[in-house]
């Protein structure tokens, strides 16, 4: 059997992150009411409006975003700012942080939505599914090798679902700009390669 292509549309799972980039922030016109969720990200931000890994972690954990899972690892932190971060800064503005919000809320209703026996894990058969329905087309060996990355003891948390949906995604979007033709097939120098790789 035969996996062409790759899978899920632009902008991954469900249909985009949402907010618009270069939109006001803290509501941005007189008499507009400050948007709840400048109060996570302004309790950690630093002068210049932008927040690091770090200080993303503390906002995700103060915020109880991943409800009763637990809170995001810190490479977890690194791989979502890394995912909108397109002016290479390493760090989040605001825009982005509501960007990360919206995913990470539709990537939370769908892992409780695939976490069918309430414990807080899923189990590889429960992950296949979940990447399926995200409309990636992987072949059984690339689920194997998703699975051994992103189990412990047969079992992926929000936290490791979380990292696997932004590395499916951000490889995805690479390979996609590499891929002119849409054929499923791209060329790659070995050190645009690595870059891409190290980059997620």
């Amino acid at each position: 059997m035969s996996y062409p292509g790759y899978g899920a549309p632009p902008g991954g799972f469900g249909g985009g992150y949402g907010g618009a980039p270069g939109a006001p922030v803290m509501g941005g016109f007189p008499g507009q009411p400050q948007d709840p969720l400048y109060s996570y990200f302004a309790a950690v931000a630093g002068q210049d409006g932008q927040i690091s890994a770090d200080e993303l972690q503390t906002c995700l954990t103060q915020s109880n975003i991943s409800g009763a899972y637990k809170p995001f690892n810190l490479e977890t932190c690194r791989l979502m700012i890394g995912m909108l971060d397109r002016d290479f800064s390493h760090t989040m503005g605001f825009n982005e942080f509501k960007e990360l919000w919206s995913v990470l809320n539709a990537w939370k209703q769908h892992f409780m939505s695939i976490d069918r026996d309430q414990s807080g894990t899923v189990d590889p058969q429960e992950m296949h599914q979940a990447v399926a329905s995200m409309g990636y087309r992987l072949s059984p060996q690339a689920m194997n090798g998703i699975i051994k990355r992103y189990s412990t003891h047969g079992k992926i948390s929000f936290d490791d679902y979380v990292a696997c949906c932004i590395k499916l995604r951000t490889l995805t979007d690479l390979f996609r700009k590499r891929d002119q033709a849409g054929q499923g097939v791209a060329t790659f120098q070995y050190d645009d390669f690595i870059q891409c790789v190290m980059s997620t």
